[in-house]
């Protein structure tokens, strides 16, 4: 085996964990643990194991003994991307953290990669433990990281099977800016982000369509971009029919600081002639004019507690997966009008 495993395709390749499980009828988890004593395994079952590898030739790469080894004194994180200021303060938090616990950081963000998996697999054979942000990768190489015994954490992304996971409580805090938007009386609401592409998103749209819904209000959701170029072109398509929206609602404060720019490029008024909401409460949004409504949420925490959590699994001080669900909050500024 070349690499840590992917699941079969049907295509000849390199025999992987997932044909070895197969062939001996058990799951991953069961494989490595046969193969590498990490836990009690039954001795038929070991048996059964042992015969698949020696049919198959299966050998475990490099990456897959470093695993077990733990001897690299480095943590690793891996974003969908760098760029924005929500990513930044995760990273501060994480790094800060590791370092006190005396660690090293390795970074790799996948945007633009030909290969996000085998990115990932490269980065997981040189460190004692990683950190997945977002929908970076697939569930399926999440399970087989861990199953090759390399302690793992999901931050902003639904649970794994067996893995500690870090995240904001998205649906109650968009649920109520939904319920304050109702309350301006705002009927026609723009949703401006890509559910399909973020868990974070998709919760996001979730509540704020709950919060709506309760008042007899139906947003539309339009896809956009994390930026604030993308936040300016898809807003500016959105105000320039007649029949425009009163309200746009972002998936986070840069696209929202792009949709300010382009309402005043055409004469409105934001807080008056329509109302724009953003989220994450960057620095920029209590700064502009006017004051961006918007969701609080923990950034720099998120990456804090990812990394206690990792060092726990790393030193085995815990075995049990862990799961955190950090509070957002609704903070209620100028850019949704006057308060009611």
């Amino acid at each position: 085996m070349k690499a840590l495993p992917t699941p079969p395709e049907g295509e000849t390749g390199p025999v992987t964990i997932y044909d070895v499980a197969a062939r001996a009828g058990v799951g991953i988890a069961t494989v490595s643990r046969a193969m590498n004593g990490s836990a009690p395994v039954a001795e038929a079952t070991r048996a059964k194991v042992l015969a698949a590898v020696e049919e198959l030739g299966f050998r475990p790469s490099h990456a897959g003994t470093s695993l077990a080894a733990r001897t690299h004194a480095a943590n690793g994180i891996v974003f969908p991307d760098l760029s924005g200021p929500y990513y930044a303060e995760v990273l501060l938090g994480y790094e800060e953290t590791a370092s006190r616990l005396g660690r090293s950081v390795l970074v790799l963000a996948t945007h633009g990669r030909p290969d996000p998996d085998a990115a990932v697999r490269d980065l997981a054979g040189r460190v004692d433990g990683i950190v997945l942000l977002g929908r970076t990768v697939p569930d399926h190489v999440v399970e087989a990281l861990s199953a090759f015994g390399l302690p793992v954490v999901v931050v902003a992304r639904p649970e794994v099977a067996g893995v500690d996971s870090v995240r904001a409580n998205s649906v109650d805090a968009a649920r109520a800016l939904g319920e304050h938007l109702a309350g301006h009386d705002l009927r026609k609401v723009a949703f401006l982000g890509s559910p399909e592409e973020s868990p974070d998103v998709a919760e996001r749209w979730r509540g704020v369509r709950e919060g709506l819904g309760a008042h007899g209000i139906e947003p539309t959701v339009t896809p956009c971009l994390f930026d604030e170029e993308s936040g300016a072109r898809v807003a500016a398509g959105l105000l320039a029919v007649d029949d425009r929206p009163d309200a746009l609602v972002c998936a986070n404060d840069e696209i929202a600081l792009g949709a300010i720019v382009a309402a005043e490029q055409i004469g409105l008024r934001v807080g008056r002639d329509i109302a724009i909401t953003g989220w994450d409460d960057v620095m920029a949004a209590r700064h502009a004019r006017p004051a961006l409504t918007t969701v609080r949420q923990p950034m720099r925490a998120l990456g804090t507690l990812a990394a206690e959590v990792l060092d726990q699994r790393i030193n085995a001080t815990r075995t049990t997966p862990r799961h955190e669900l950090l509070a957002t909050d609704l903070v209620v500024r100028d850019s949704c009008g006057p308060h009611p």
